[in-house]
Formats: C-alpha cells, sequence, structure tokens
C-alpha cells in the first residue's frame, strides 16, 4: 500500500536518483526541455525538505516517488494567460512531482493527498509534458491557461475544486 511520508536529508540520494529517472523519461518522451538533466538541484531539493514541503511516495518503507506541495500563493500563479483561475481561494500547489516508474498510482496517490488538505489544487506541466497532462486531466483537474515560471518559459496550469 502507497504511503505518503514527510522527506528527510538522508532521503536525498534516492529522491535525485528518482528525479534522474523522470528527467531520462521526459528526455526520451518528447520534452527534452522541462528538466533536462539539470533540475531540481540538490540545492532546491534540500531547500524544499528544510522547509517541510518535500513528500516521499513509499511502499514497504521503498521510495518510489516525491513530490512538493506548498501552501499559500505560488507567485508564478499570480498571472494567467489565455484564460483564468476558477477563483482566488486559498489552494496548494503540486510542484516537481516525479516517479521511479515501478510502481502504478503514484500520481493518483499524490492527487489524493493533495485534495485531503485543500478544496483547491492547482498544478502545471510543460506543454511537451503530455504524460503529466494526461494524468492531470485524469485525476479531475481542468485547464485553466498558460502560467510563466521563474525561467521564463510558459506552463499549462491546472486547477480542482472540491465541488468546482
Amino acid at each position: 500500500m502507497l504511503e505518503i511520508r514527510k522527506a528527510v536529508k538522508e532521503d536525498l540520494e534516492r529522491i535525485m536518483e528518482i528525479y534522474g529517472i523522470a528527467q531520462d523519461y521526459m528526455i526520451s518522451h518528447g520534452n527534452p526541455t522541462q528538466w533536462a538533466h539539470h533540475y531540481p538541484s540538490p540545492e532546491l531539493i534540500n531547500d524544499d525538505i528544510r522547509k517541510g514541503n518535500c513528500y516521499l511516495v513509499v511502499e514497504e518503507n521503498i521510495i518510489h516517488g516525491v513530490f512538493v506541495l506548498c501552501e499559500g500563493e505560488e507567485p508564478t500563479y499570480a498571472k494567467i494567460f489565455n484564460g483564468a483561475w476558477f477563483n482566488n481561494d486559498p489552494y496548494v500547489t503540486i510542484h516537481r512531482i516525479a516517479s521511479d516508474g515501478t510502481v502504478h498510482g503514484i500520481f493518483h496517490c499524490v492527487v489524493d493527498y493533495a485534495k485531503s488538505k485543500a478544496d483547491n489544487v492547482r498544478i502545471d506541466t510543460h506543454e511537451n509534458n503530455l504524460t503529466m497532462q494526461h494524468l492531470i486531466e485524469k485525476n479531475g483537474f481542468v485547464k485553466c491557461g498558460t502560467i510563466i515560471v521563474r525561467d521564463g518559459s510558459p506552463r499549462v496550469a491546472f486547477q480542482w475544486v472540491r465541488n468546482g
């Protein structure tokens, strides 16, 4: 059974392995620029762990997935183009979700966890990340428009609203 737990600094090596697997997958499936082989950095992940925002998807003490869940306003979501958010109510944001590819249901587990924490959940992904777009929509999110991330590149933005 898949479970969620907060990451600790001792998990960093396995977390980076999982991000490496995800990077390879994206590159080989037509999305070579979203993360390439340089994002996220160990420094960023350590910061996520320190802030208490980095979570792991674990089965029988084996880490199979990683994600970041942030409460509060995401600065890159302040402006949305070619659409609109459903509301401006408080929300959580799922970032940097990745799996080792050996267990099914990682994304669904993460989304269920996020939905248990908030009535509003937002997520974004690269326009070339078709696998992620499919999973996002399959789990009840609706495309809201385009946001621009910190490096200046666009991302497709989605939102899920309880009873929405």
